[in-house]
């Protein structure tokens, strides 16, 4: 029986590069996949699942508009898909949540997530709010905070380094606009300005 999987973490843990390398492990074998990732992600380039490590593959760009179970049923009709993967999970809505584990239910395909849990005001996306209720199985990928703990919480910073406490939820940025910390370290960062709002 095929499975709903949310692979979660902070920023840097490795969520795309453990991506690309399930595709490759299936890919190896002679099997088909399916990737896909946010439309709105343009760090790199647009339909692109790239790691910081370097590895890319291309993918299938989703928006809120995307209906995930009608796309994979009708590449299944082209080709035999022996998984779909989803990088950036956090960036789906609660629907297409519900349409991957569609996919994994009604067509047997196993459903790959990856994304962040929580944003910078700690606050869940809703489609990680989804995968974390119906996902079949929920794994924690590990990022390091500077201190050493595991890194569980997204700081946004501006140019000069500082806390971000208020704004849109979704602003796209690398290494240069957030910093994956320990709860401890996160909480500290915003009590030297003010509160989360």
């Amino acid at each position: 029986m095929a499975k709903l999987y949310f692979y979660y973490a902070s920023m840097n843990a490795g969520k795309s590069t453990t991506l690309l390398q399930a595709d490759f492990n299936y890919r190896e074998r002679g099997m088909e996949t399916m990737l896909w990732t946010a439309a709105l992600d343009d760090r790199y380039d647009a339909g692109v699942v790239t790691s910081r490590i370097g590895l890319t593959a291309e993918a299938e760009k989703f928006t809120p508009e995307t209906d995930l179970f009608a796309e994979v049923k009708a590449e299944q009709a082209r080709r035999p898909l022996a998984c779909v993967m989803i990088d950036e999970a956090q960036f789906l809505s609660k629907a297409q949540a519900f349409q991957a584990a569609r996919i994994a239910d009604d067509l047997s395909i196993p459903v790959l997530c990856y994304g962040l849990r929580t944003d910078f005001q700690a606050e869940l996306f809703p489609g990680s709010a989804a995968l974390l209720g119906i996902a079949d199985a929920l794994v924690e990928l590990k990022a390091v905070c500077d201190c050493g703990r595991k890194a569980t919480m997204n700081l946004r910073v501006d140019e000069a380094g500082e806390a971000v406490r208020a704004g849109a939820q979704t602003e796209i940025g690398g290494n240069d606009r957030y910093v994956a910390l320990c709860r401890r370290h996160f909480m500290a960062k915003l009590a030297a300005g003010a509160a989360i709002q």
